[in-house]
């Protein structure tokens, strides 16, 4: 959207990469799995999912040996009054990142309706393009399913003091115009100008195929440590599968490049025969402004946050969540050396002592020496 990218470099690998390897591309969409024949109806053909075209189109039939379902999720969207109107988008795919792009206009108002990182990394875009920026997240703070208070509190500064406009606890009533957006209605009656909408509310894993095909499904596609679904000859990966992470001890299905990335290799090993699990650390990022996030572990279930750097006046810092005493996750703002070290002292559930991570005068590279000496040694 920034239009520091094309769309062609965004690819992962090139259409000459997969012509070399002999890989088929066939666009359409699957309607039915027959795990007893081990076949897919298939609709051919680019369109709407469940779209009165592809009613019209010849479904065909289509055989497999092993099937891998990576199919993701979808934005949760919204049904309210005036939600139809030009200029509302989500952010899923290219489209929706070139409908935004050719709505964006310098001096212009957008609103964005979610404070998680989709929302506040699309308010700092637009703000660094010109717009007037407004976020209305619902909950009491932004980032509040995924962060401490502490790091939402630096967040909400740095926008701020960039220009956008942040209000919190704030339900949404619908959208009014007169075709084209105008504003967003709140259910207290307060009213926002918006030339662009922009709506970040989650997104749901599309499970659908896999529960008509009877697999087992749990907010995502319940897969084992090999990525196997309940069928043998059918694996999962990626946003629509729900995996036990042996690290944290519980199911968990994750929204992220690396997690999709690692789930990947694990499901190919699997439909080639090979058995490879994983115990590798989930992590994600976010970048906002000229502030890079990082953040290593899950830091659900934390009992102690412990703050290294200035968070209040600065623009780099570290959040490091410990549950009974262990780190389990860190979020750290331009904090590399933090980060990467966070990711190892959490994947070996190494000892380390809160005063030494909230100790800004202590090097990264020394943390371990006195409770781990002999690692730190080797580490060096």
């Amino acid at each position: 959207m920034s239009g520091a990218r094309t769309a062609e470099s965004l690819a992962i690998r090139p259409a000459a990469f997969y012509e070399k390897q002999n890989v088929q591309f066939r666009q359409g969409r699957v309607t039915a799995i027959n795990r007893d024949q081990q076949t897919l109806t298939f609709v051919e053909g680019a369109g709407e999912r469940g779209s009165e075209g592809e009613n019209e189109k010849e479904s065909k039939v289509l055989s497999y040996d092993k099937l891998a379902l990576c199919i993701g999720a979808r934005v949760r969207k919204v049904d309210l009054p005036g939600c139809d109107l030009s200029g509302i988008h989500y952010l899923r795919d290219m489209a929706d990142a070139e409908s935004i792009k050719a709505n964006i206009t310098e001096g212009q108002h957008a609103v964005i309706i979610g404070g998680g990182y989709v929302g506040l990394e699309t308010a700092a875009l637009l703000r660094q393009l010109g717009m007037q920026v407004t976020v209305l997240e619902m909950g009491p703070r932004i980032l509040g399913r995924v962060t401490a208070p502490e790091v939402s509190d630096f967040y909400h500064r740095v926008h701020m003091e960039s220009g956008v406009r942040i209000h919190t606890g704030v339900s949404i009533g619908g959208f009014s115009g007169n075709g084209q957006v105008g504003k967003v209605v709140c259910t207290d009656g307060a009213e926002f100008p918006a030339d662009l909408v922009v709506i970040g509310v989650g997104v749901l894993p599309n499970t659908e195929l896999a529960e008509m095909a009877g697999l087992a499904v749990e907010n995502g596609i319940v897969v084992d440590e090999f990525c196997r679904t309940i069928d043998p000859n059918i694996v999962a990966a990626g946003d629509c599968a729900n995996q036990f992470n042996k690290l944290y001890a519980c199911r968990v299905r994750l929204e992220s490049v690396p997690n999709a990335t690692e789930q990947a290799k694990i499901a190919a090993a699997s439909i080639c025969g090979f058995n490879k699990s994983s115990m590798s650390l989930p992590w994600f990022w976010s970048d906002q402004y000229d502030l890079k996030l990082q953040i290593a572990g899950l830091s659900q279930g934390y009992d102690q946050v412990v703050v290294r750097g200035d968070r209040r006046t600065g623009r780099s810092f570290a959040a490091f969540y410990l549950k009974e005493g262990r780190l389990i996750a860190a979020d750290c703002i331009n904090r590399p050396q933090e980060f990467v070290l966070s990711k190892r002292i959490i994947a070996q559930k190494l000892p380390i002592q809160p005063e030494r991570l909230a100790d800004d005068s202590v090097p990264v590279k020394e943390w371990l020496m006195e409770d781990s000496p002999a690692l730190a040694s080797a580490g060096r």
